[in-house]
């Protein structure tokens, strides 16, 4: 039986009133995106209908899930919320924080008690407040919400980017900071601006060496990193449907190197299968009931230019093999064609690690078809050129596929298990010699390869590819190896092929598992006590920040001007800061430091308008502060990209940054940065971005009459006593300038409590 089946059950009632109601707001057919979001308007019954990339909407999401790197600082300020319990399901999952180094069993023996601090305070708040807790060693959050909690035509958010990964169920499922979280666990609605809609048609059927994988690959190439910026990706077709749901879930989960909300298919046969092999057979027979209600209208689907903002088709017969970068997700390579990129472009050729798994590659036909390859390598007398590693989605998983026989598989290839966590991918990887910063080359079955992101290491060239891939580059040892027309040479010096991966969606004789992992809460908290030391240097209770001065801003420090990509890895580094997500503090001597300086294209290195000297940039924005003044940080395209932690908000506003003016935002970090009462302002005029000079003195003008779609002025004093006046635009709605004067969104729910 599933977990909250009551809860779903209501959902599901409401289901048929509220499509109609929403048929006859819009007066045409829907779209399932439509269908789901118009379900869960916190107003209840649609009584209007919403402009796509326009209208600010209230949404009631049915449930919230966190990892336990983001989750710290959510519970830090739900705790600060006023409230008893939880107002919807939430659970937390203990995925971030285990390093990979050794192997599964000493890794995680290892992160259980370097974290214990950290993982005794998630497990006593999700006790007093009512949340379900997954134990480190659990599983990675995403595969663990598609096994247990995801449900057709459902609304989820959770605090990772990765969170679309439930759309491969069929569920409305968002990527947002702590303080969304905090505001729907608190019972609040949750606010969104309706997006618009991508429709990609898949058409045909996937065969051989070609996966699932490859989809999003090829899809990150057409629209880039933020082609889906503001909006939902709706999958469709005959295509789409013969696709197993963890397919699904891969291509939704990948969604979010293309900046998408989210992305999602409908329900339908294999959505039904993977429910019941995961014991959620009454889920299933739930949705069955309401089937016409999970999918897009039939006109839609026959006539998609008319209902979407953009569409793109797909035939996955025609679809080749992909691998994407380096460096970035999207830029994608046929493997017929990544060979001769490699040498063009001087890429090492040499293959150091393949690693498979992750949140988004590590299902049971992930891990089947891999090891269809180990196999031949071990049956054709082929040693494996390249270190390789496979971690499993959850402890689910790896405990089905070592029944099962894979994991003696890669074993005897050589491989080597790390812990049901993210690790590698998220840069919990204690990669030996990668301090000696050499040109390497790494391939993964992961989600994102920005600089430095795995391995700490600038010049990793880091590739995604499919498991299947990146297992057969991996035993080539040779990233210029295509596994479709090339052969390797044997032990006894045959020349051999690679036969095309074979493997199962779902295992035959189902999924076991003796200990998932999970803990579920207290029936009553009130008796549960948190304590935090106030000597800690891992968790730090919150104060609120200060509310606005009811004036405009004068005098600001440009604090950096940052150039080219500058993603939340670059505002709030991850792997070892991992350690201090709790600590506000302390993770704010992070801030910033991976940010390219514009004036000499160094990192971690600013001028300090107070003294002069060129310093770090914490250091020097924590000097700004000690002296009283507020500073401003510019930015370029798509600021903000990649994960949804929001400490790369939280950490600049509590070091006294008072704006972040730039060319375009990323979805999640914009609204980051409104929920703690920060300025996210853009250029109207992105050439303007060229008149900001290092020594500029800088004032944001019109805050005293701040509105929704009224412009604001930034004027930039520069040191030759000339000056040059500017106007920015901004996004915000009346309920988020409320945030701002009020100095976040929190202050707000504890004035009101």
């Amino acid at each position: 039986m599933a977990f909250d089946i009551e809860m779903i059950k209501k959902v599901y009632a409401r289901y048929p009133e509220r499509i109609e109601a929403a048929r006859k707001a819009v007066g045409r057919p829907l779209t399932l995106t439509e269908k789901i979001l118009y379900a869960h308007l916190s107003e209840g019954a649609a009584s209007q209908a919403y402009g796509r990339g326009v209208s600010y909407v209230d949404f009631q999401p049915d449930r919230v899930a966190m990892q336990d790197a983001t989750a710290q600082m959510a519970l830090l300020q739900f705790m600060q919320a006023g409230k008893n319990q939880v107002a919807v399901p939430s659970t937390v999952h203990c995925d971030h924080l285990i390093q990979a180094e050794v192997g599964a069993d000493q890794d995680l023996i290892k992160a259980k008690d370097k974290n214990r601090e950290v993982y005794d305070f998630l497990a006593s708040v999700s006790n007093k407040y009512g949340l379900g807790f997954w134990k480190p060693g659990a599983g990675i959050i995403h595969q663990v919400v598609l096994e247990n909690y995801s449900f057709p035509g459902g609304m989820m958010i959770g605090t990772d980017s990765h969170t679309p990964n439930a759309g491969g169920l069929g569920m409305v499922a968002i990527g947002v900071g702590g303080a969304d979280a905090c505001d729907v666990m608190a019972g609040l609605p949750w606010e969104l601006k309706f997006p618009k809609l991508i429709g990609i048609k898949l058409t045909g059927k996937l065969s051989g060496w070609t996966s699932a994988k490859d989809v999003i690959l090829k899809v990150a190439g057409i629209l880039t990193v933020k082609g889906g910026t503001g909006a939902i990706v709706e999958y469709f077709g005959d295509g789409a449907r013969s696709l197993s749901a963890t397919g699904k879930g891969t291509i939704c989960n990948m969604g979010a190197e293309i900046g998408a909300t989210t992305s999602i298919f409908g329900y339908d046969e294999k959505s039904a299968a993977y429910l019941s092999s995961t014991e959620r057979a009454d889920v299933a027979e739930l949705a069955n009931g309401i089937a016409e209600h999970l999918t897009g209208d039939d006109e839609v689907y026959a006539n998609p230019a008319t209902y979407f903002d953009e569409v793109i088709e797909i035939n996955l017969s025609e679809l080749e093999p992909h691998v994407n970068g380096p460096f970035t997700p999207d830029l994608a390579w046929p493997i017929s064609k990544f060979a001769a990129a490699v040498k063009e472009n001087g890429w090492p050729a040499k293959l150091e690690v393949g690693l498979i798994g992750s949140c988004t590659n590590s299902s049971y036909e992930d891990i089947s078809r891999a090891a269809s390859l180990a196999q031949q390598a071990v049956d054709k007398k082929l040693v494996a050129k390249s270190e390789y590693t496979i971690t499993p989605g959850s402890e689910q998983v790896r405990f089905t596929v070592d029944r099962d026989g894979f994991l003696d598989t890669f074993g005897q290839m050589g491989g080597v298990v790390l812990a049901n966590a993210c690790g590698p991918c998220i840069g919990q990887w204690a990669r030996h010699g990668a301090e000696k910063q050499e040109k390497n080359s790494i391939i993964t079955s992961f989600n994102r390869n920005f600089a430095k992101r795995a391995d700490g290491n600038p010049n990793t060239h880091s590739f995604v590819a499919s498991p299947e891939i990146v297992t057969a580059l991996a035993i080539a040892g040779d990233l210029t190896f295509n596994p479709m027309t090339d052969s390797l040479i044997n032990e006894d010096g045959v020349s051999v092929m690679l036969d095309e991966p074979s493997g199962l969606e779902l295992p035959a004789k189902g999924f076991a598992v003796e200990d998932a992992g999970y803990q579920q809460p207290a029936e009553d908290g009130s008796g549960v006590t948190i304590v935090v030391s106030p000597t800690s240097d891992r968790l730090q209770l919150l104060d609120s920040f200060k509310a606005w001065e009811g004036t405009d801003l004068k005098g600001l420090k440009l604090l950096i001007k940052a150039k080219g990509k500058c993603t939340t890895d670059h505002i709030s580094m991850a792997g070892p800061w991992l350690r201090y997500r709790g600590h506000l503090d302390n993770i704010s001597n992070n801030m910033l430091i991976g940010a390219v300086n514009s004036y000499t294209d160094a990192t971690n290195s600013v001028k300090n308008q107070l003294t002069g000297a060129y310093g770090e940039v914490p250091a020097t924005q924590r000097d700004y502060k000690a002296n009283g003044v507020g500073s401003i940080v510019v930015g370029d395209e798509n600021y903000g990209e990649g994960s949804s932690r929001e400490h790369a908000a939280m950490e600049p506003r509590f070091l006294g940054v008072r704006a972040i003016l730039v060319k375009s935002f990323a979805r999640i970090h914009e609204t980051n940065l409104k929920k703690q009462g920060m300025l996210g302002l853009t250029f109207a005029n992105p050439a303007d971005y060229d008149l900001v000079q290092e020594n500029d003195s800088i004032d944001i003008v019109g805050l005293t009459t701040f509105a929704p779609g009224k412009q604001l002025q930034v004027v930039l004093n520069h040191a030759d006593g000339t000056s040059d006046t500017i106007q920015v635009n901004h996004t915000y709605n009346e309920g988020q300038i409320e945030w701002f004067k009020a100095g976040s969104a929190l202050n707000l729910i504890k004035a009101k409590a």
